[in-house]
């Protein structure tokens, strides 16, 4: 296999010299475009048969191509240059180049009977189709002989006359029996190639497709050419033109390159015609029957005429365009209109957009197909239930957008409609996407809600407990125990008391040993308060503090004077409500904590920003950076404060570069 690789660059390369040597031959000698037309042919036919070789070596229409458009190359267009200028210049050897030049188009035309035998698959649709080949063979050796030994052919040589004919020879007898088989098999081959379109399906039929479209562009064109090919030179052009979209046509067919498009390209060719055959006839009508009522004189009804075609186009376009889309592309036209059907019906209320999913998969026969819509805020891809998902690039993928603004993806695997079709479709649900991408939005929002107010009670009730445990075997039994001790004092004296001693109690003097124990409970005493006022000073940590009275301004300066490391602090004078100055109090606890005892800090900035709207809170330290919101930590818990004021937090802390805190606090005025 490798050793072929170089043959078709070889058989390319050889055919583009032979063109250029046929176009040096012929040039001036006949028109232009009759030189330049044919050889533009066979370097197309040569040009299609080595890519098919190259990337389908196994496949004959390849090899096929290749040969018969050397032969054209050579047997044609080079021979024919040789005769013209072997005619004009005297050379020998013009008689000889004129006549296999004028019997050429016979092995060229059994070529094409081959490719119609053997397209898509470079194999015979059944063996029976084998005999129909041998069949044309025999029609193209008869043919070939008789049109060139025929005293008819005289007006193929610059002579007048064939000097190779044989008057002794029944050339109309073999013309009448070879043609008769030669044309036989071209038509049989015809009727094999719509044999195997009725029978293919799927990736072969769309193959088909491109090649039937060139074969009926040629099947109109090449009689055409015929019956006018001695009588006006557009024959020769029309030839050319349509031989040359057969071998390209039969090349991006069995290369599949852009294969779906053919449904698109045929629906359109027709709908256009229609629609120009229409206009024409609709303008000739108004010009006439203007023209009968004015005068012909009159340049009133071709105004009106132009205004009438103007006015029907778009209306006749659409409706042209359904029709034909119906006939020609149903797979576009029932795309499309399911598509309509299913915005109908969530314009109606009678299903949900986010069915839209599951429409776009039955539409594209993907049942795998994902939708996934794009959260502006949270700059993120979630699914329609509103879970994050990754946008990965292992899948078809056609974006969603609104100018410049993403919306969603549509990711699917393979699909039967083409690539712009299936855009088309996806472009046309672009409403329903959009209504299911913000219903996902307010879902996600509404869950993020939902879990902040759960961890906001959650820790609100552990709080409690912990406040109520501290209480009760902290605070409260010191307490206790004081009261205890005051009472035992008191006891002692009203012992000393009841036990009459009038001298100690006149003077006011009590006994050592009595004043002893009594300063030992009050000493205790004291002590037991002291611990239970430190208790009641770290319960009340976490409230905000007696300088929040003040502003958030002098909070905050108390906060950086009691701070291990400079704090620098730029906050409003203006006062916010209790809740907002709070939650911004608590972020500067939190960064300025944070930054002291992970972030190895040197420095650290509280600085607040407003408007009319929000209060933009700032902590900015120079530490070693990586800190990420964790479930039960104290970042965490800002931004479930934040949130439920209705605010956004957001860390940014990149290893190495440092930590900030941003909070945006809603703040109207």
């Amino acid at each position: 296999m490798r050793g072929r690789r170089p043959v078709p660059a070889v058989m390319f390369g050889v055919c583009v010299v032979a063109e250029i040597a046929a176009i040096c031959l012929s040039w001036r000698l006949e028109p232009v475009y009759d030189t330049l037309l044919y050889g533009l042919f066979a370097l197309a036919t040569v040009g299609a048969g080595a890519m098919i070789v190259q990337r389908r070596p196994g496949n004959a229409i390849g090899w096929l191509f290749c040969g018969f458009g050397l032969l054209n190359a050579f047997a044609s267009d080079l021979a024919q240059g040789w005769g013209l200028r072997a005619a004009a210049e005297g050379w020998p050897g013009g008689p000889v180049g004129e006549a296999v030049s004028a019997a050429s188009w016979l092995p060229s035309g059994f070529g094409w009977t081959l490719t119609f035998l053997l397209f898509p698959t470079g194999r015979f649709l059944s063996r029976r189709w084998r005999a129909l080949a041998w069949t044309g063979a025999v029609g193209l050796l008869i043919s070939t002989a008789a049109w060139s030994l025929s005293p008819d052919r005289g007006r193929d040589f610059a002579s007048g006359r064939n000097p190779w004919a044989v008057s002794s020879l029944p050339t109309g007898l073999l013309l009448g029996t070879g043609m008769p088989l030669f044309i036989g098999s071209l038509l049989g081959a015809v009727v094999s190639l719509a044999v195997r379109f009725r029978r293919s399906t799927g990736l072969e039929r769309q193959q088909l497709k491109w090649f039937v479209l060139a074969a009926v562009i040629a099947g109109i064109a090449l009689p055409t050419s015929f019956v006018l090919w001695y009588v006006s030179p557009a024959a020769g052009i029309i030839a050319a033109v349509a031989l040359t979209g057969l071998p390209l046509a039969a090349c991006a067919a069995i290369l599949r390159y852009r294969l779906y498009d053919i449904d698109f390209f045929i629906s359109r060719t027709v709908a256009y015609a229609s629609l120009t055959v229409l206009l024409l006839a609709s303008y000739a009508a108004v010009t006439v029957a203007l023209g009968a009522f004015l005068g012909r004189g009159s340049a009133w009804p071709a105004a009106v005429a132009t205004l009438v075609c103007a006015v029907l186009f778009r209306p006749m376009r659409s409706r042209l365009q359904d029709a034909v889309d119906r006939r020609f592309n149903r797979s576009r036209y029932d795309a499309l209109h399911r598509m309509t059907a299913f915005l109908d019906d969530v314009r109606a209320g009678r299903r949900p957009p986010e069915d839209v999913q599951a429409v776009l998969g039955e539409i594209l026969g993907d049942p795998a197909l994902e939708l996934l819509v794009f959260l502006p805020e949270s700059r993120r891809y979630v699914d329609l239930s509103g879970a994050t998902r990754e946008d990965s690039d292992a899948r078809h993928r056609i974006a969603i957008e609104r100018g410049d603004q993403p919306i969603g993806v549509v990711r699917y695997d393979d699909s039967a409609l083409g690539p712009d079709l299936i855009r088309r479709v996806v472009e046309d649900g672009g409403l329903a996407v959009e209504i299911a991408r913000l219903r996902a939005e307010l879902n996600v929002q509404l869950v993020e809600v939902k879990a902040s107010r759960t961890r906001i009670i959650t820790a609100t009730h552990a709080e409690r407990r912990r406040i109520e445990r501290d209480l009760h075997d902290g605070a409260q039994q010191r307490l206790v125990s004081i009261g205890l001790a005051l009472r035992h004092a008191q006891h002692q004296l009203d012992t000393e008391l009841a036990q009459g001693r009038p001298a100690s109690v006149a003077t006011g003097v009590v006994p050592n040993a009595v004043a002893a124990s009594i300063q030992a409970t009050l000493e205790g005493a004291v002590v037991e308060a002291t611990v239970a006022i430190g208790e009641l000073r770290e319960l009340a940590r976490g409230l905000p503090p007696a300088q929040l009275d003040a502003g958030l301004a002098p909070a905050c300066e108390e906060l950086a004077r009691r701070a291990p490391l400079p704090v620098s602090v730029r906050m409003p004078e203006r006062r916010f409500d209790a809740g907002i100055e709070a939650a911004a109090y608590f972020i500067c606890c939190e960064g300025l904590t944070n930054a002291v005892k992970h972030a190895d800090a040197t420095r650290v900035d509280l600085i607040a920003d407003h408007d009319d709207e929000r209060l933009l809170v700032r902590v900015i330290d120079d530490g070693v950076g990586g800190a990420a919101p964790r479930h039960g930590t104290g970042l965490t818990g800002l931004a479930d404060r934040v949130a439920a004021l209705g605010g956004t937090f957001d860390v940014r802390s990149r290893p190495g570069a440092g930590t900030t805190l941003v909070a945006e606090l809603p703040c109207g005025s």
